[in-house]
């Protein structure tokens, strides 16, 4: 317990430090479409789902948050892709028809496992990675375990709120 909560803080301060810009991007970015008269579309795959959840359900809601079910979206509206691995191919669907219609949009992923490129970064208009390399301890036939996706992004998800309702404070 006590080398699986070390590895976690440690991970979540990597998040704090080497992601700050970019979340407050993102905040940024979504607080748009809501002060304007747009959207906020939460597009969550496999497991971040409990983002869009949390985002939605949650005692503390992302504000004028939408989920995303395949509805038309326009340059009002703003979209937060949420996804494990930035190679996913429906993430990646959805973020080359967005860059194509020039919607700007946010997204969160870890690096591709190929490393040639992370083409959802390029797209993306600001881009937070969860830096889930591997996993988090040691197993015992050698490999590693403990893959916090979903935890690093709720986290990432709290940080984004917290700066998204303080800018929307500010819009009046």
């Amino acid at each position: 317990m006590k080398m699986l909560t070390t590895q976690m803080s440690g991970l979540l301060q990597r998040i704090a430090g080497r992601e700050e810009e970019m979340i407050g991007m993102t905040a940024r970015l979504l607080a748009q479409a809501t002060a304007g008269e747009g959207r906020v579309f939460i597009a969550a795959f496999g497991e971040l789902g409990a983002v869009s959840a949390n985002a939605l359900l949650g005692q503390e809601p992302l504000g004028g948050a939408v989920h995303y079910n395949g509805e038309e979206i326009d340059g009002t509206d703003r979209v937060w892709i949420l996804t494990r691995s930035a190679s996913d191919q429906e993430a990646l669907q959805l973020a080359r028809r967005l860059s194509e219609e020039f919607i700007p949009f946010a997204a969160l992923a870890d690096e591709p496992e190929d490393a040639v490129g992370n083409e959802l970064a390029s797209l993306a208009t600001a881009y937070v990675s969860l830096g889930v390399k591997r996993g988090l301890l040691p197993s015992d036939d050698g490999g590693r375990t403990v893959f916090p996706h979903a935890l690093a992004a709720l986290f990432v998800y709290e940080a984004v709120r917290m700066d998204y309702e303080e800018l929307l404070a500010e819009f009046g």
